[in-house]
């Protein structure tokens, strides 16, 4: 906290001997933040009078091993999941207004409700076995290993705000600092397994145990397996915070 703080005082005080430098009602810029955790970003922010701002933000982070496994673990109940494997990215469009309280444009500490729009992508990898029907009663075979891998994307739509600073570097650069926010909203998503061509009617219905009993409260799950595979139809609440995220633009 220190450190920040520290940084702060110090983006004010360039910001108090930039002031007559100022110019342009345009700032295109990226949360560093994100960028060093996968989730590339880019923001343009337009000025539409002296307290008023209008941005959109697109954020995408590529297909990648799930983070915070041990979080996931504890969230859905599924001991046939593959964690080590899971994979997960996504893609958001966020609408933003801003109210800022500085005597320049774009510029002092802000309040920022928004409204986002999501595709989280998954790729959930499902490990289990089946025992095949009995050729005669006194032959049994032994458990046949299948691997499942469901894909598909969640959609989401949220509505939020944050509270920030942003201040003015220099002649050109910018440099925003978001301290806190969250959002909440829906979500529907679809997951497809494509079965291969020989899935016989023993793994169809242990496959079907599988995912009726999977939990991932507060989402309500609904899955269908026949013999081309299996299907699983999500729905339900999405929320999200957003912790200290550190900008950095282009004033133009």
């Amino acid at each position: 906290m220190k450190k920040i703080f520290t940084l702060i005082l110090f983006a004010f005080s360039l910001s108090v001997s930039a002031q007559s430098l100022i110019g342009g009602n345009n700032i295109l810029k990226t949360n560093l933040s994100a960028d060093a955790l996968n989730n590339y970003n880019i923001t343009y922010e337009r000025s539409i009078n002296h307290f008023i701002s209008l941005s959109v933000n697109y954020k995408n982070m590529p297909l990648s091993k799930l983070p915070l496994q041990s979080l996931a673990k504890k969230f859905i109940d599924n001991p046939n999941i593959n964690f080590d494997n899971f994979k997960f990215g996504n893609t958001t469009i966020t609408f933003e207004g801003r109210f800022y309280l500085g005597l320049s444009k774009m510029s002092g500490f802000y309040i920022a409700p928004y409204i986002r729009y999501g595709n989280y992508d998954l790729s959930v990898p499902i490990n289990y076995t089946y025992t095949p029907d009995k050729p005669s009663p006194n032959i049994s075979l032994p458990p046949v290993p299948v691997n499942a891998n469901l894909d598909g994307t969640i959609r989401t739509q949220s509505y939020g705000a944050h509270v920030g600073m942003q201040f003015q570097l220099l002649t050109k650069l910018v440099l925003d600092i978001s301290f806190i926010g969250g959002h909440y909203g829906t979500s529907t998503g679809k997951l497809n397994f494509i079965a291969p061509i020989d899935f016989p009617k023993p793994a169809q219905v242990e496959l079907q145990r599988i995912l009726d009993n999977t939990k991932a409260n507060p989402f309500s799950l609904k899955s269908v397996v026949n013999s081309r595979g299996a299907t699983t139809d999500t729905e339900g609440p999405w929320a999200g915070l957003r912790g200290l995220g550190i900008g950095l633009g282009l004033r133009f």
